[in-house]
């Protein structure tokens, strides 16, 4: 059999997060369903990256081990007519047996949009953060600074977190504004459940003026998670990218990808 790596996007809104469960809700359950019409029998998929409820994705790589050969070109229109319109395939590509969606990627890249503004917008609902409050972006940006590196981010996890270890190397924390948008741009070798969320909890306390910079240092040193705030909305949130060896030669510059770096966001 052919391992074959395709990369996904998707709306989270409709769906009860990545991994398959028994009500079918799920974006694994409705890309399996579609693989199984397309090939005419079952298979199953590994992911990069399990999303929550509600968390979209702009690169989702999964692999599978196909049963039958395609041309890749048939694995993208044939698989995406049998999906939802909120669930496409991007890419496809040929791997190795050794590629692993999960294992492989040595980084992983998350975006959150966050919208300040008075009030709420209906168009942009469910597909951008909102606060009320107007955000000091210097007073964000130096309480990001103390996250960089290597911690133990026990502070910033979700008690139903089912890694071995909290600690994480947090590569790169970017936040720029555009009008009332600011764009938080995270890359780190793995995240912990909630971690992006919650992050996103803290730096947004900063940014209403709530606590100083340097709280956030306060909280890494406490690995308490009791300490933070609460949990951030889902809305906002997005798996911009898994990052893997160019030995594998996954597709260099997705759309998703290009988009982004044309409004000055690096993953």
């Amino acid at each position: 059999m052919a391992r074959i790596a395709l990369g996904l996007a998707y709306d989270g809104a409709p769906w009860q997060g990545w991994q398959t469960q028994p009500g079918g809700r799920t974006v694994q359950d409705r890309l399996e369903a579609a693989l199984a019409s397309f090939l005419a029998q079952p298979v199953s998929t590994i992911c990069a990256g399990r999303t929550d409820t509600g968390v979209h994705a702009l690169e989702q790589v999964v692999h599978l081990d196909a049963p039958v050969e395609r041309r890749m070109e048939s694995w993208v229109r044939g698989v995406n007519a049998s999906l939802p319109p909120s669930i496409r395939v991007q890419w496809a590509c040929p791997v190795g047996d050794d590629f692993h969606a999960r294992f492989s990627a040595h980084a992983r890249s998350y975006v959150y949009l966050l919208r300040a503004h008075r009030v709420a917008s209906p168009i942009l609902h469910g597909k951008t953060g909102w606060i009320h409050r107007p955000l000091n972006l210097e007073h964000m940006r130096q309480a990001a600074a103390y996250l960089l590196g290597e911690h133990d981010f026990s502070a910033f996890r979700s008690s139903e977190c089912q890694a071995a270890s909290p600690v994480r190397l947090l590569e790169r924390l970017d936040i720029t504004q555009h009008g009332e948008f600011f764009v938080f741009s995270f890359r780190a070798n793995a995240f912990l459940h909630h971690m992006v969320r919650n992050l996103m909890g803290a730096l947004v306390e900063v940014g209403k003026g709530k606590y100083e910079p340097s709280w956030m240092a306060e909280l890494l040193a406490q690995r308490d998670r009791r300490k933070g705030p609460a949990t951030f909305s889902a809305a906002g949130l997005y798996l911009a990218r898994a990052h893997y060896p160019e030995s594998y030669g996954l597709p260099s510059l997705s759309e998703s990808e290009a988009l982004l770096s044309h409004l000055g966001i690096q993953l």
